[in-house]
């Protein structure tokens, strides 16, 4: 993201602190991947031509690949730091997605990254998402049911959990509100990691369905069932019968 600014300009001014501090929180976030850059048009006349600079400031986005196109959203720190990010995440490749099996794979997953996040899905046939109570617990997943998602800073041992819809634009909203610092946190459950069970990873293929049992109904005399059925409604008869007697006789006294 470039600015082009005029030294005169007041708008460019107000927007100096900005942008720097945007820049910082920018570089920091993406480790260098998207960068805010300015450019003094009075100096560098030729390259605002070329970009069909008219006005100050101007916020052009380049990638690699496409053409210039105009910044029209917020002039704030915090509205120039999250189109960045989006920059970032619409070109970062998909971080790598691992299976909780064991005690190491989430220490040494969460351990190495400031921020780690787990999310806890059902089973397509059942709620196998016990499979880690303990580590569910201790991030208090399950009160919103599932699926859950928490993200952990491990450095801190705290965790903020997913309140919203389980989609992509939930979850792109809470890694954003995160980004910014805001959402509330909490200490993770016994302040550190739980115990984690060795389970075998999921083989990739869908869950099957038990087979059912075929009921063996030779054995039942249906012609017994149905004497046995008239007798139960003669009983009923008779028992209807008794009980309009005994309402009568209670109406009569």
């Amino acid at each position: 993201m470039v600015e082009f600014y005029a030294p005169w300009c007041g708008h460019c001014k107000n927007l100096e602190p900005e942008w720097a501090g945007a820049a910082t929180e920018v570089k920091e976030q993406t480790k260098g991947k998207v960068k805010l850059a300015a450019v003094d048009a009075t100096v560098n006349q030729v390259l605002a031509s070329r970009y069909g600079i008219r006005g100050f400031p101007t916020i052009k986005i380049f990638q690699k690949g496409e053409d210039p196109v105009d910044y029209d959203g917020g002039r704030t720190k915090s509205d120039i730091v999250a189109r960045a990010l989006d920059l970032f995440s619409e070109n970062a490749p998909p971080p790598e997605l691992l299976e909780i099996i064991n005690e190491d794979v989430l220490k040494q997953t969460c351990e190495a990254h400031q921020l780690c996040i787990i999310s806890v899905l059902p089973h397509i046939l059942d709620t196998e998402a016990g499979a880690q109570s303990d580590l569910e617990n201790s991030l208090g997943i399950g009160g919103f049911g599932y699926p859950a998602m928490a993200a952990v800073n491990a450095r801190k041992m705290k965790f903020a959990l997913l309140k919203g819809s389980f989609s992509e634009q939930g979850i792109n909203e809470f890694l954003r509100e995160l980004s910014f610092g805001r959402g509330s946190t909490a200490p993770v459950g016994g302040g550190g990691f739980a115990k984690i069970n060795t389970v075998e990873p999921w083989d990739g293929k869908d869950g099957e369905l038990p087979a059912e049992e075929d009921i063996d109904l030779s054995d039942v005399d249906l012609d017994d069932w149905d004497n046995e059925k008239d007798e139960l409604y003669l009983e009923d008869d008779d028992t209807d019968l008794s009980l309009k007697y005994a309402l009568f006789w209670l109406l009569s006294s």
